[in-house]
């Protein structure tokens, strides 16, 4: 089988609702300052509809142009919009690069103060989704991460959530990580990189997944040792190092894939890894054995590898070619 037909999109009859942030990214760099429709959350949505996945992405949005080009993005793909208003306008942030390519970001009002509205609209959206996907909640606001949780019914059985956390963001770190890894711990996968373990506990991220695997590490600002919910499995992303999977007796680790061109942007590398590892539970179901967690992060690296071969964060399904571990 060829990596083109391997990774081709598959048809799914899943439903997927993703609940997160919508932005507009200003890229500025030495040449000037470019601007592309994204957010953690937009950026999965986008990434699941283009792997062939019914999609649904619950995000906030303002009253002003810059809205405007978000809906007419996602319409293009075929993401469906609940929208929840803003106080502040459309979220933004502004970028710039490090020497190793990694994007430093600022950001306005808007998404320092970014919110879900759950409505009667929000919450059907949510429960009709065989799949839910959470990236880049506010999970510092204890109202709303107390209506999230409210939401989700049968966590352990749908729920997927990466924290993305965001310095610019965060105004009280340790209420997010309590209320990241007590919603993680309900969860079906959790995904979490490098920089998450650094910002939210200035550690490692061998640490973080320790951490998250232990059930004492209740969070929530309740400790429990007694406590017996784990998340079902933990997708650990490391940048250039690659990524691991952690599911019970199960570990799984497969190193960036490389493919013809230079890397020119790293930016939708983790939203496009979580995409394709989403879109393989719709296909396949959740992986349960080894051999099928490493098809699976197989198939994400490959893609991840593409995405960051162009600029933006739109996902990328490379061609057929040869491969070969870094």
């Amino acid at each position: 089988m060829g990596m083109t037909e391997a990774l081709a999109p598959a048809p799914s009859r899943k439903r997927v609702t993703v609940v997160g942030d919508a932005l507009i990214d200003e890229l500025r760099d030495p040449h000037g300052s470019r601007e592309f429709v994204g957010g953690a959350a937009l950026n999965v949505a986008i990434g699941l509809a283009l792997l062939g996945e019914e999609v649904t992405l619950i995000a906030m949005l303002g009253d002003d142009e810059p809205a405007e080009r978000i809906r007419a993005y996602l319409e293009q793909h075929g993401v469906r919009l609940v929208e929840s208003p803003s106080a502040h306008g459309t979220s933004r942030a502004i970028s710039d690069r490090s020497e190793g390519g990694e994007p430093r970001y600022e950001f306005n009002m808007a998404a320092k103060h970014r919110s879900i509205r759950f409505d009667a609209t929000t919450l059907a959206a949510v429960d009709e989704a065989d799949l839910v996907v959470v990236s880049c909640f506010p999970f510092d606001d204890r109202p709303q991460f107390n209506a999230l949780v409210d939401a989700i019914h049968r966590p352990g059985e749908r729920l997927i959530v990466d924290g993305n956390p965001r310095s610019g963001m965060l105004a009280d770190r340790d209420a997010f990580l309590a209320n990241f890894e007590a919603f993680a711990a309900r969860s079906l996968l959790v995904k979490v990189g490098d920089e998450d373990a650094d910002l939210l506990l200035g550690n490692s991220l061998e640490a973080f997944v320790s951490r998250l695997r232990s059930p004492s590490a209740s969070g929530g600002g309740s400790a429990d040792p007694s406590r017996s919910e784990l998340p079902r499995a933990i997708l650990a992303t490391a940048g250039r190092d690659g990524a691991v999977v952690h599911a019970g007796e199960v570990v799984v680790q497969e190193d960036i894939v490389v493919l013809p061109g230079s890397i020119v942007d790293t930016m939708g590398a983790g939203d496009a890894t979580l995409s394709a590892i989403v879109h393989h539970i719709a296909v396949h179901g959740m992986p349960t054995t080894t051999d099928a967690w490493s098809d699976a992060l197989r198939e994400a690296m490959t893609i991840a590898a593409a995405t960051v071969r162009h600029e933006g964060a739109l996902l990328r399904v490379p061609a057929d070619e040869a491969l070969s571990p870094s």
